[in-house]
């Protein structure tokens, strides 16, 4: 990891209750870091803090105006800086043209791509030189995926945001990197082919590799970007996704 000073780093991590937020918490905290995890339910929160020190939970609904800078103030007063955010935090409701309900397109957008929008900006005035902004996005924009045109849009998005701040951000000595998972074994994923057919729902055959990804190895890919030796890195999209992407 990037240390930009002797104390131990700080760690923002957003939809850290559960599946890649709650390994890569844990496995920043293995590595000294202190970390702040944000989400929408409490009890979730204190599961991925539970027996760990350097976790901190904290309560927060990306999709509220006010999360921002609440975020930013909590991170401040536990360890007074931010070494790196993780904008990890989604919602993956799924819907096909024509089935699209607008409040939860609207909160989808709100939470995907507009909370890790102001909340990159409440933070980076309080990023030195040296930390890293790593976005969790999904899917290429290349390829259509049925059932995920607001999901998928926003993850997208999420990507150019991470090609645009990379730019603005190189000046401050700021890195930003988007890690982009194929299918993970997460509650999301779970919820997700909840709805399909027993052979479709266990059905991994698109994947190079065979397999959805552990949320441990997606974790292990966010904070090596982080690392010190990766300071050469930004403004990448890495696909960490089984080869799905190229399959």
């Amino acid at each position: 990891m990037a240390r930009t000073t002797e104390r131990a780093l700080s760690v923002v991590v957003t939809g850290g209750g559960s599946g890649i937020g709650r390994a890569t918490a844990r496995a920043y905290a293995a590595q000294g870091a202190h970390v702040l995890v944000v989400g929408r339910t409490a009890g979730h929160l204190e599961e991925t803090a539970e027996g760990q020190p350097r976790i901190r939970a904290f309560v927060a609904d990306l999709a509220d105006r006010d999360a921002p800078e609440r975020i930013v103030a909590a991170a401040l007063d536990a360890t007074g800086g931010i070494d790196v955010l993780v904008n990890n935090a989604a919602v993956p409701w799924r819907a096909r043209l024509g089935e699209i309900d607008r409040e939860r397109a609207e909160r989808q957008v709100a939470t995907n791509l507009l909370g890790p929008l102001f909340l990159t900006q409440s933070a980076v005035p309080h990023m030195p030189a040296g930390a890293t902004v790593v976005n969790i996005s999904s899917n290429p924009p290349t390829r259509g995926w049925p059932a995920n045109s607001v999901y998928g849009s926003t993850k997208v998005g999420l990507d150019f945001l991470t090609l645009t701040w990379a730019v603005e951000l190189a000046p401050r000595g700021i890195r930003v990197v988007s890690v982009a998972p194929g299918p993970t074994l997460t509650p999301g994923l779970t919820r997700a082919r909840s709805g399909q057919p027993p052979r479709q729902r266990d059905d991994f055959s698109r994947v190079p590799l065979g397999r959805p990804a552990r949320p441990e190895e997606i974790a292990w890919w966010i904070t090596q970007v982080t690392r010190q030796e990766a300071g050469y890195l930004t403004g990448a999209v890495l696909r960490v996704d089984g080869g799905l992407s190229v399959g």
